[in-house]
């Protein structure tokens, strides 16, 4: 039921999808979106029910990829964004791939990243690779709250309004 104990159990390592990555986590956030789905008021995490894996802003190493994957490869260290956008919808065609009208979510319409391994689809159009230099932890918190932040931000005509620092990123 919604709202009950969180439990931490051994769960199957999940299967790598064609389009997608079987991906090792090393870290991610804790959102107040989690606390969303957790509560029952996200309506995709109550129509695939419970038990179920929270957590949507990672970053990892690719263990496997899947057979239609190009742009990673086994090994590489890469960052999840929180919405995988399709890239074929109006929105994505807009520019806008936050809003893409067929987003999937780690977390939300799938499995999170509060586990060791999550299988993460659409690979090619969505993971980004990690600079050095960069850590998973620093890397983890662009999936969801730098873009959230970002996209506020831009969408309402305010980036005079943000100051960068190196290694941190104010919205003032």
């Amino acid at each position: 039921w919604f709202r009950g104990p969180i439990s931490v159990r051994h769960v199957e390592i999940p299967a790598c999808p064609a389009d997608g990555v079987l991906l090792r986590v090393m870290a991610t956030g804790v959102c107040r979106s989690d606390w969303h789905g957790w509560s029952g008021h996200d309506s995709d995490v109550i129509s695939h029910g419970l038990p179920f894996t929270p957590g949507h802003e990672a970053a990892g190493i690719v263990e496997e990829i899947g057979r239609d994957v190009l742009s990673v490869a086994p090994g590489d260290a890469v960052a999840v964004p929180f919405i995988l956008s399709c890239g074929k919808c109006c929105e994505c065609g807009r520019g806008r791939p936050t809003v893409c009208e067929k987003q999937e979510q780690p977390g939300f319409t799938f499995m999170g990243t509060f586990a060791e391994f999550v299988a993460i689809p659409r690979a090619d159009r969505n993971l980004r690779r990690i600079p050095p230099g960069v850590t998973f932890a620093e890397a983890a918190a662009l999936g969801c709250r730098m873009s959230t932040a970002y996209r506020a931000v831009v969408q309402q005509g305010l980036w005079d309004a943000v100051a960068a620092f190196p290694r941190t990123l104010a919205v003032v």
